[in-house]
C-alpha cells in the first residue's frame, strides 16, 4: 500500500519536475543566446555561469538537495579530465552545474536533435555519433582542443548508464587516453544517490532526495600508460564509492 502510494506521488513529481525544466529552460535560452555572441572560450565561461545558476534554480523547485564535496581539488589556473561515474539522467545536470570553472561533456549526438534544448545541450557539449568512426575520432580531437582552452572535459568512462549490481562498470580508455595525450590530470569525481530521483527500471518517475558529487585528489599522468592510469582511478573510484555509499 504504501509503495503504491509512494509511485503515485513519484508521477505527480515527475510532471512537477517536467514543468519546471522546462519552464526555467526558455528562461535560461535568453542568456544562451546572448552567449552565443562571443567565441570559445568566453562563450562557455558565460555559459558555465549560466547553467549554474539555472540547476540552482531547478533543483530547489524540485525538491532536491545538493551536496559538493572535494572542490579544494581544484587548483587555480590548472584544467582536468574529470570523470564520474553514470547511475542516472540526473547525472549531467548534477556535475555540469557543479564542476567549479567552465567545462563540457562528451554526449550522445541523438539528443541535440530535441527542440530548444539541443541549442543548450549542443553549447555544452563535444557532440558524437558513437556508431560512426569518424565522429569519435572528431570528437577526440575536440576534446583536445577543449582542454587546450583551458577549459575542464567532463568524461563518464563508464560510457553508459550503469544498470548492473556493481559499484561501477568497467571504464572504457577513451578518458584517459586524452589525459595522456594532452598531458593533464585526471580528476575523478563520485556521484550518490541520483538512482534514487531517477530510477532506470521506472519510466516517468521522479522522487526528491538528496544527491552529491565527491571530487577526489587529481591524479597526475607523468610517466604512466593511459592504461594504467585508468587502472588506479577506477580501483579509487569503485573503493571509495562502495565506503561512502550509505
Amino acid at each position: 500500500m504504501a509503495n503504491g502510494i509512494k509511485n503515485i506521488v513519484a508521477r505527480i513529481t515527475a510532471l512537477w519536475g517536467i514543468l519546471m525544466f522546462v519552464s526555467t529552460m526558455l528562461i535560461a535560452l535568453i542568456p544562451v543566446f546572448i552567449a552565443g555572441l562571443w567565441k570559445e572560450p568566453k562563450r562557455s565561461m558565460i555559459m558555465h555561469h549560466v547553467f549554474a545558476r539555472w540547476m540552482d534554480v531547478f533543483f530547489f523547485l524540485v525538491g532536491i538537495r545538493r551536496i559538493i564535496r572535494g572542490k579544494k581539488h581544484f587548483k587555480k589556473g590548472e584544467n582536468y579530465v574529470i570523470v564520474c561515474n553514470h547511475n542516472s539522467y540526473m547525472d549531467v545536470p548534477l556535475s555540469s552545474g557543479s564542476i567549479p570553472g567552465p567545462n563540457k561533456t562528451i554526449a550522445k549526438i541523438e539528443m541535440a536533435k530535441i527542440p530548444l534544448f539541443g541549442i543548450i545541450y549542443k553549447r555544452g557539449s563535444v557532440l558524437v555519433d558513437r556508431k560512426k568512426e569518424q565522429s569519435r575520432k572528431e570528437s577526440y580531437i575536440k576534446m583536445k582542443e577543449v582542454l587546450t582552452m583551458g577549459l575542464h572535459m567532463c568524461i563518464y568512462p563508464e560510457g553508459t548508464r550503469n544498470k548492473t549490481a556493481e559499484p561501477l562498470q568497467p571504464f572504457h580508455d577513451g578518458a584517459f587516453r586524452l589525459a595522456v595525450d594532452a598531458g593533464k590530470p585526471v580528476l575523478p569525481a563520485v556521484i550518490f544517490y541520483t538512482k534514487k530521483v531517477l530510477p532506470q527500471e521506472k519510466p516517468f518517475y521522479f522522487w526528491p532526495h538528496r544527491v552529491e558529487m565527491h571530487f577526489l585528489p587529481p591524479h597526475f599522468p607523468d610517466s604512466k600508460t593511459f592504461q594504467e592510469l585508468k587502472q588506479d582511478v577506477y580501483e579509487e573510484m569503485k573503493n571509495y564509492f562502495v565506503a561512502n555509499n550509505h
